[in-house]
């Protein structure tokens, strides 16, 4: 159940992590100055990307259409020099459309040989657009893509190059002809994001810029080497128990059953989130506070990530939706609510 990590790497000593640490600050803010040049405020938004970008998790964006959700994405590969793909979901899309597949080829000599082509999803980032608009069969085929890190086609299982990021997108509004994802894959989504319209201001900024002749020109910050190397630095954050505890305690906080449970979640949630909710608290802390110049995490960075943690491994019940009662509700109460093991940090 634990996040896949990346590739494995010896342990470098304290001062080459503290000049790792501080590279990625100064790339943070480079970053964002690439980043602003196309998309428009939404720093929300873009610093929970690259939380999970850091950390190494995938992340379900949702939102209306014309937000800039694919752009946004788009964008953050070109500035971090990855190989990007775009796979459109339709109800007649299937498995091999996303993986590859094996077609006949002829050699020189007149011979037939099986040969694998592969598919959009051997990239760095892989945009999977409307991706409630395909069958559960081929949403399958991206679900192993996500946990594994590897797809297999024929029996036979082709690994995909690291780093490798999901970013999947929803319309929350057009239900007809949706496909709803099922929990179990909502579960590997590190972040669900949501994406709301802009202030005034910024729109007004989006228009502007959008219908002139200006194309501004982006420039490339990082690699694929330089983001597995963060990736692992991640990792090597340390987090204290208190901090780890208070994470671990939220996540049960969402669970009906457990004792303790308060009024408004026996009311409202019918399951809780999992354990993997814990985890991705804790690694994205550990993202979040080297985004923000801190070499440990804080009970200020669980309490920031909680919702885009949380809201998609919650189910509500009945109560829930005659209240008009939402996740995001639910769950800012229970973190209002919820005091740390100890004072401090």
């Amino acid at each position: 159940m634990t996040p896949s990590a990346p590739p494995a790497a010896a342990p470098p000593h304290d001062a080459h992590d503290a000049a790792l640490a501080d590279r990625l600050s100064t790339a943070r803010d480079e970053i964002l100055h690439e980043l602003h040049k196309v998309v428009v405020g939404q720093e929300e938004i873009v610093e929970q990307t690259l939380v999970a970008l850091f950390a190494g998790g995938h992340c379900l964006i949702v939102g209306v259409p014309g937000l800039a959700k694919t752009l946004l994405v788009s964008t953050l590969s070109r500035v971090l020099d990855l190989q990007y793909s775009r796979i459109q979901f339709t109800p007649d899309l299937m498995p091999s459309d996303i993986t590859g597949t094996d077609i006949i080829q002829e050699n020189p000599d007149g011979s037939r040989k099986l040969a694998f082509v592969a598919g959009p999803i051997f990239s760095n980032v892989v945009l999977a657009d409307e991706i409630n608009r395909t069958p559960p069969k081929t949403q399958a085929a991206l679900l192993e893509a996500m946990q594994e890190r590897h797809v297999t086609v024929q029996g036979r299982t082709y690994p995909l190059d690291e780093p490798f990021f999901v970013f999947a997108t929803q319309n929350p509004i057009e239900l007809e002809g949706t496909y709803p994802l099922p929990e179990a894959q909502l579960d590997r989504f590190m972040f669900q994001i949501i994406v709301d319209y802009l202030p005034e201001d910024d729109e007004l900024n989006v228009v502007r810029g959008t219908t002139s002749t200006a194309r501004p020109e982006l420039r490339k910050v990082l690699g694929a080497a330089d983001l597995i190397a963060f990736q692992q630095l991640v990792r090597r954050v340390p987090v204290a128990d208190d901090v780890a505890r208070f994470a671990v305690q939220l996540v049960r906080s969402t669970r009906p059953g457990l004792p303790g449970a308060s009024d408004h979640v026996r009311r409202y949630v019918t399951y809780g989130a999992s354990v993997r909710a814990a985890q991705s608290l804790v690694l994205g802390g550990k993202a979040r506070a080297l985004l923000h110049g801190r070499a440990h995490v804080g009970y200020e960075d669980i309490r920031a990530l909680a919702l885009p943690v949380l809201r998609h491994r919650i189910l509500l019940n009945f109560h829930a939706q005659s209240d008009g009662m939402t996740a995001d509700r639910v769950l800012a109460e229970l973190t209002r609510a919820a005091q740390p093991p100890r004072s401090g940090l």
